[in-house]
């Protein structure tokens, strides 16, 4: 018998390696060995502090939800999946009950079963199931690391929809994280024509660069939220359409507002503290439009694609490299801001 060993969360900073039985699977669902699964901002919070967003820990759960494995053991209702298929793991298993599940805003589900929240075990094990059809086959030119990537990319893809990205877009990303900078990878891919990063780490700027951004801005301590707006402005030479907010700080929320062009987008993707004070009166005079992308909703078959296709290499974006084992040293490594994309083996 096969050994299931997993990366079990039991509070902030408590993280250990145990070993766990061997899932059981029903009809409807795959059981799948887990080749690799990456660090996702959301994991980081929730064992930094034990709570990330609306998530609270309140049990001991297996972290992970950017993983990817192959196929071993099939229910007797599943179609359209093979045992040896290569698959990544969109982390979510909706009710399809709910009004939001009914009109086709599964991401909204009331429900939502998401891996690595309390009650959904995650990625990071050996052995792992998870209903047949939120498990998608990753193309033949792509590595497992690849497919494991995909998850946040979803994201990503999801944010931009939000935002309504087209050809021509000017764009401001607020935090150069590895969110931040899919969404300007997949803003480029879908016509964005001039895209400018913040972020308070040199060093992911300089990645942010290599990576699809035109212009980068580092924000030091001491600059004012109008210094901020200012400095984005002559750098672009003009008010961006569209400005994402990817690390969910206040000071963010805040330039985003004041920063946007009337008549523009503000998109919050990044997950901040449960109530902040922001400019709202002069944005919405302005008839700034905010919104919010929650999580990822029908994009993991455009990410394969996407990735497949060559219009967005997440092979550069992957910088470090893990062991099961290893995953608290990876979680603190994280911590520092210095990996733009961890991905843990098992």
């Amino acid at each position: 018998m096969a050994n299931n060993y997993a990366a079990v969360l039991y509070g902030p900073s408590d993280l250990r390696i145990e070993k766990l039985p061997m899932p059981e699977i029903n009809d409807n669902e795959v059981l799948i060995k887990i080749d690799c699964c990456g660090i996702c901002g959301s994991d980081l919070k929730i064992y930094s502090t034990g709570k990330c967003g609306l998530v609270n820990l309140t049990e001991p759960v297996i972290l992970g939800h950017e993983g990817a494995g192959v196929v071993v053991k099939m229910g007797s209702k599943v179609a359209g999946l093979a045992v040896g298929d290569r698959v990544a793991i969109e982390p979510t298993q909706p009710c399809r009950s709910c009004e939001l599940c009914r009109c086709g805003r599964y991401n909204l589900c009331y429900d939502p079963n998401y891996c690595s929240t309390p009650g959904s075990p995650g990625n990071l094990c050996q052995y792992y199931k998870h209903v047949a059809d939120y498990c998608h086959k990753i193309p033949d030119n792509l590595s497992m690391e690849e497919g494991a990537a995909v998850q946040p990319l979803a994201i990503a893809i999801h944010a931009c929809n939000r935002a309504g990205v087209k050809i021509g877009s000017t764009l401001v990303v607020l935090g150069a994280g590895p969110i931040g900078v899919l969404c300007a990878m997949t803003a480029r891919a879908m016509g964005a024509t001039k895209i400018l990063l913040t972020d308070v780490v040199e060093s992911r700027l300089k990645t942010a660069k290599k990576l699809g951004a035109d212009h980068t801005l580092l924000v030091k301590k001491e600059y004012s939220d109008e210094e901020v707006v200012a400095r984005i402005t002559d750098t672009l030479g003009t008010a961006p359409d569209i400005t994402v907010d990817a690390c969910g700080f206040a000071s963010a929320q805040r330039v985003a507002m004041m920063v946007t062009r009337s008549g523009g987008t503000v998109l919050v993707v990044g997950i901040g503290a449960e109530s902040v004070q922001v400019p709202l009166t002069g944005a919405l005079l302005r008839e700034v439009d905010v919104r919010g992308a929650y999580r990822l909703l029908n994009s993991y078959p455009q990410a394969l694609a996407a990735v497949s296709s060559g219009a967005i290499d997440l092979k550069s974006f992957i910088t470090h490299h893990f062991p099961l084992q290893k995953s608290k040293e990876a979680m603190e490594f994280a911590k520092t801001g210095e990996p733009m994309k961890i991905i843990i083996h098992m």
